[in-house]
């Protein structure tokens, strides 16, 4: 891999292309956000291995890019916690953020929004954080303890129960991309699936189909609808007999 060489990725680069490395990082920041324990087995991961070329075109010509993004948010019904790819308006600044560099976005009550960038990977990066952090501890331990901002922002018996919603009780907006057969009747047909399940469209791509073949791509943006309605308009979709293949889903976050 490329990024091997200058050490932005780790030699087994596993946990981070698969996202579990910003789930752990991510239940931390959840912890001191919200003042709940830190429960890494409770967020949902979902890497950047299935992402495909075609994807990333469609996102740019919409007007978006895909990144792979770790958000916490509090929710009405309890904390969301998940990571996976995308997409995010490209007008946005952490959508321009770029090789081994990092951004988190902070949206709290008085001071609105945030953004805190700087560069995550490499080797002088990475000892800066590992000495900031001894250097934390240190200064923890000779502490007085009843004095003292702990390492997770909160005192142990100052902890809620919030609970974590699981990815499938989760509201955003999504990206949906299908394969279909060039016919009339087919656009028809899956709108009604998805307005069966109150999930709306907000724009929609239908690509002319290439001479000689009888099949075309259809992309849809929709507006924000519960996960597990989308997993079953698109198992919906699927059986479909004029939808080819399976439907590519990606989450859309508009970071307003």
């Amino acid at each position: 891999m490329e990024a091997d060489a200058p050490g932005t990725a780790e030699a087994a680069p596993t946990c981070e292309v698969n996202g579990i490395d910003s789930a752990t990082k991510l239940a931390i920041r959840s912890a001191i956000a919200f003042g709940v324990p830190m429960q890494v087995d409770k967020a949902y991961a979902e890497g950047i291995t299935n992402l495909a070329r075609e994807d990333l075109r469609y996102a740019e010509e919409l007007g978006y890019r895909i990144k792979l993004l770790a958000i916490t948010r509090r929710a009405q019904n309890g904390i969301e916690l998940r990571v996976h790819p995308t997409l995010i308006p490209a007008k946005q600044l952490i959508a321009n953020v770029e090789g081994a560099m990092n951004a988190v976005l902070v949206k709290a009550d008085a001071v609105g929004s945030t953004l805190y960038y700087g560069a995550g990977a490499g080797a002088e990066p990475t000892a800066s954080a590992v000495i900031a952090d001894l250097v934390d501890v240190t200064r923890m331990h000779t502490a007085d303890p009843d004095h003292r901002v702990p390492h997770l922002a909160f005192q142990p018996d100052q902890l809620t129960d919030l609970p974590f919603l699981p990815i499938g009780d989760v509201e955003t907006s999504y990206y949906l991309r299908m394969r279909v057969l060039d016919r009339p009747g087919v656009l028809a047909d899956i709108t009604r699936i998805l307005a069966d399940r109150e999930i709306s469209i907000d724009a929609m791509i239908q690509k002319e189909s290439t001479e000689g073949e009888d099949q075309t791509d259809i992309i849809l943006l929709t507006h924000k609808s519960i996960e597990h309605r989308v997993v079953e308009a698109i198992a919906r979709i699927e059986s479909l007999p004029t939808v080819r293949g399976t439907v590519v889903r990606i989450r859309l976050e508009d970071l307003s």
